[in-house]
């Protein structure tokens, strides 16, 4: 059975966000006060979220919280009429990177247990209380330092952390999620703006996200200046120390052991066939047939969270830039999180 307030409240909190963000500072009523206070801290205890980024993705969830967008999403699942509690172990990796799993909970009719991450500790309750206040108090949550009476449990962490946590809950109903990537795909005729669109879901959140794109699959006739030139719009990412940190330290590294890579002054192209790369680094192989390609994709699908590509490539993936634009249907590592709840 939907829940009118939550669904209302929820609706509320983006207007709020999308008021907000329309405003000055010197226009700020008490709550918005209080966001943007906490957006300060929250780039002065990681400064990873910077001020931008945090912007950009509250905006982002804003635009999906409308009563209808949120109803068609529901309409395809049985909601719980029995209350269960769901353990969530979140990441902090980029902002509100859990918020997707507490509305899930909330809005199954469950009751969330959340452990947060001490990396995006600040705005997440805020946004929480809001949407309880938006709720007509409404929203039974709990945040906890340790995870106990729980019927259920949704955790994020590295595949380290994943081993320890599957087996930590063997025992109980659980989503495990690992370390995973996106990858791009390129048939060499893109359109500058495409290319600049690429560079977005390649630099966003300085690329620590999953649906980052840190692999390029290229024709082998392709020139890698055309990259080079349509990326130019992230260059002062450079300007970010922690990013400027890894930068220098791999430049240094792939120097020292006198590895070939391509270099821009603020990112590194990387001839490598690894799916991962590190930070300030894009790795690109070439192809010479769909085929190849079809089959690394294949072969890769467990650690690739989203791949970027033409529709004409007949690959299942999303446009360029959209990477960071996910819907209320995606879901991490392509588990149904909505279906899980709905049958626990």
């Amino acid at each position: 059975m939907l829940n009118e307030n939550k669904i209302l409240g929820l609706e509320r909190l983006g207007q709020f966000i999308i008021e907000f963000f329309s405003k000055n500072d010197d226009n700020y009523n008490e709550k918005e006060e209080r966001l943007a206070y906490l957006m300060t801290r929250s780039e002065i205890e990681n400064p990873w979220f910077t001020q931008e980024n945090q912007r950009f993705n509250l905006e982002q969830w804003a635009s999906l919280f409308t009563k209808d967008n949120i109803e068609n999403w529901l309409s395809k699942y049985p909601l719980s009429n029995s209350s269960k509690r769901v353990g969530l172990i979140l990441a902090g990796n980029i902002p509100l990177v859990g918020f997707h799993d507490i509305i899930s909970v909330v809005l199954s009719n469950h009751i969330p247990v959340i452990k947060l991450s001490s990396k995006d500790r600040l705005v997440l309750p805020f946004l929480l209380e809001l949407w309880n206040e938006f709720s007509n108090n409404k929203i039974e949550y709990q945040i906890v330092e340790k995870l106990v009476n729980f019927d259920a449990v949704i955790a994020t962490g590295s595949n380290n952390t994943a081993r320890y946590l599957e087996y930590y809950f063997k025992d109980n109903l659980s989503i495990i999620r690992k370390n995973r990537t996106s990858v791009a795909v390129l048939k060499g005729d893109e359109t500058d703006e495409e290319l600049q669109l690429l560079a977005d879901d390649i630099f966003r959140y300085y690329g620590l996200g999953c649906r980052n794109v840190t692999r390029i699959l290229i024709p082998n006739d392709m020139k890698l200046d055309r990259l080079f030139e349509n990326f130019i719009n992230y260059k002062d990412i450079i300007n970010h120390n922690k990013y400027a940190n890894n930068y220098d330290y791999n430049r240094a590294i792939y120097l020292l052991n006198q590895d070939q890579f391509w270099d821009n002054n603020f990112v590194m192209l990387k001839e490598d066939e690894k799916l991962f790369s590190p930070l300030s680094v894009i790795n690109f192989s070439r192809y010479e047939t769909l085929k190849e390609v079809k089959q690394f994709v294949d072969t890769n699908k467990d650690e690739i969270q989203t791949v970027v590509a033409k529709p004409e490539l007949g690959l299942e993936s999303i446009g360029f830039g959209e990477t960071q634009n996910p819907s209320l249907d995606t879901y991490a590592d392509n588990i149904d999180t909505m279906a899980f709840l709905s049958v626990i």
